[in-house]
Order: structure tokens, then sequence, then C-alpha cells
């Protein structure tokens, strides 16, 4: 049996990290999360990329951007979406996430979804360094995993 598996080294990876300024509190501290998870694995900072959009619905535009430019190696996108009294966390999360993973089934580039979709306030908090960890942390960590597997994964046939 032969067995595959992405190690937890980022020195030679380059990571864009995306984040909603909407509910910026909370995205910051996912930032933060992830900006010391990728440090501590070793990533230099100039193969950092640090980029702010508007807000979760925006998110895998930019990634999609950054994917086809083929110049990291993989993406975290991060953000916080509250749920309100109107549909409108319905909508903006469920098209955050299908979009994150649309843009990554086109370009092969991994993108990590680091998008808090919680009922309120107080749940985001827990998420972003609280009692319940930091979701940023999280997303990079699998983000430099998966790069990493791609790498050790057999490479496609080059006709497919």
């Amino acid at each position: 049996m032969r067995s595959f598996s992405g190690d937890l080294d980022a020195g030679h990876l380059r990571i864009a990290v995306i984040a909603g300024r909407f509910n910026e509190t909370i995205s910051r501290r996912l930032v933060d999360g992830a900006l010391d998870c990728l440090r501590r694995h070793g990533a230099a900072e100039d193969d950092i990329w640090l980029v702010w959009v508007p807000g979760a619905f925006e998110l895998p535009m930019a990634a999609r951007s950054i994917a086809v430019s083929k110049e990291v190696d993989a993406i975290v996108c991060l953000g916080a979406v509250v749920r309100g009294e109107t549909p409108h966390f319905d909508y903006v999360a469920g098209s955050a996430a299908r979009g994150i993973a649309d843009a990554m089934a086109a370009t092969g580039i991994p993108i990590a979804f680091g998008v808090l979709t919680t009922d309120d306030s107080a749940q985001a908090e827990a998420r972003a360094g609280g009692k319940a960890g930091n979701k940023g942390f999280e997303a990079a960590l699998a983000a430099i995993e998966m790069a990493n597997l791609l790498t050790a994964l057999p490479k496609p046939a080059a006709d497919i």
C-alpha cells in the first residue's frame, strides 16, 4: 500500500492569506492566527501575501485571481459571517463557500476555508482566538499540509 500525506513545513511555500474586512475585529484575529501558524511552520515573510477584501462574498474572486497566477502554493481565506435577522447570512456564507471550492477545483491550488459562519458574535469571538481556538491558525495549517501533499502525490498525465 502507498500512503501519502503532507507535512507541515512552510519554509519553501508561498502562501496568500485573504481576509474580509467585514466583522473586522474577528477577521484581524483570524489573520493573526494564520500568520502565527505560517511563521511557526517556517514561512518566510517575503513568501506571505496578505490581501484584504471588503467581505466574505468577495473572497472567491480574489482567491481565484491569485490562484490562476500560480504565484502561490496555497491560499487561506478568512472572514466572519454572523447570522442576522434576514436570509442575507445564508446567501453570503453559501456563496463564499461555493466560490472558494470552485476556485480551488478550477485552479488546482489548495484554498483553505477559514470563514466563520456563526449564529452570534460570541461564537465568532470564541473561534477567533477564544476558548474554541483560532480557526485562522487551523486554516493556515490545512493550507500548508495540502500544498505539501500535492507535491507528494503523483502528477497527472500531460494529456489529461
